[in-house]
This record gives structure tokens, C-alpha cells and sequence, in this order.
């Protein structure tokens, strides 16, 4: 199985990123934007990283395009696609770029939802959750290309039951 860790809008938090990393140790990790930290600061390694509006080391790309185990995933921090007024915009980005997952962040509200044969995914916010008390990430994870399972999880590890997702791609 697959499994993809998916965090954002960490603003700065240190020890918290590198715990999530030790408890999951997963091969796969994206982070949405604004950490707040240099590119190639401990906390930030192995993750496929983006740029968020907070982000002041200009390294960051502004999108990443991923392809995981015959899975294309664009990742994106969300704030030049307007994601606080809707997702039309990335997922016609992400049509362009032939991925069927988009993660992104900058809302602080964690969550995921199938638009037609597209899989959004926001993480929420490990330092400012909107919307929700939880401070939570993602797991994204597939056994086979077609059927996709989202967990979102506290900092301390819990799974957040109401938040996980089903989809069929």
C-alpha cells in the first residue's frame, strides 16, 4: 500500500514537523507551504515542498508535480489559484498537468473532497486550524490507482474519524 504524508500552514513549527516524520516515517511526504523554514532545514527534508504567501526562502517552487506509484499529485500552497473562493482554478491547473490529486493549504481548513475525477486534499493547519480545534495533517493511501483513502490525523497521532475520505478515481 501507498501512503503519502500530506502536512501545510505549519508557520514555523520545528519539533512538531520532525515528530509526524519520526511517528510515520513514510517514504512519500508533501508539505502545502509556509513553514516558515529554509528549503534545506532539517524539518523540511525529504519532503516534496511548495511556497506559500508566508514563505521568504525563494528556492520554494510555487508547484510541484508528483508521480507516485503511477499516481500524479499536484501539489500547490493554494494562495496564486484562489482557493479561499474555490478550487476551479487548481483543478484546471491540474488538468493541464494530467494529475488527479491536488494537495493544497493556505486555508487552514483541513479536508477532502472528489470533484468529478479529481481528489482535493487540504491537510488543514498544524499550528492554526480553521474551522475545527484539531491541529491535524493527512495520510493519503492506495492500493491501486482508482481507489484513494484520506486520514486526517492530530498531532499527537489520533485519527480525526469524522474528517476520513473515501474516493473513487
Amino acid at each position: 500500500m501507498t501512503q503519502v504524508l500530506i502536512t501545510s500552514d505549519s508557520h514555523g513549527l520545528t519539533d512538531e514537523l520532525l515528530q509526524i516524520k519520526q511517528k510515520h516515517k513514510l517514504e512519500f511526504m508533501i508539505h502545502c507551504g509556509d513553514s516558515e523554514l529554509d528549503m534545506d532545514s532539517q524539518e523540511m527534508d525529504g519532503f516534496y515542498k511548495v511556497a506559500g504567501n508566508c514563505d521568504i526562502d525563494t528556492r520554494y517552487p510555487e508547484e510541484q508535480t508528483l508521480d507516485i506509484e503511477g499516481v500524479k499529485i499536484l501539489a500547490v500552497h493554494g494562495h496564486l489559484h484562489n482557493v479561499k473562493q474555490n478550487l476551479m482554478t487548481v483543478g484546471y491547473r491540474a488538468e493541464e498537468l494530467g494529475a488527479k490529486i491536488i494537495c493544497f493549504g493556505h486555508t487552514h481548513v483541513a479536508g477532502a473532497q472528489q470533484v468529478d475525477g479529481q481528489l482535493f486534499i487540504n491537510p488543514g493547519s498544524i499550528r492554526q486550524p480553521r474551522g475545527r480545534v484539531e491541529k491535524t495533517y493527512a495520510i493519503l493511501e492506495w492500493k491501486t490507482p482508482n481507489e484513494f483513502n484520506v486520514t486526517f490525523h492530530t498531532l499527537d497521532g489520533k485519527e480525526v474519524q469524522d474528517l476520513a475520505y473515501q474516493a473513487s478515481l
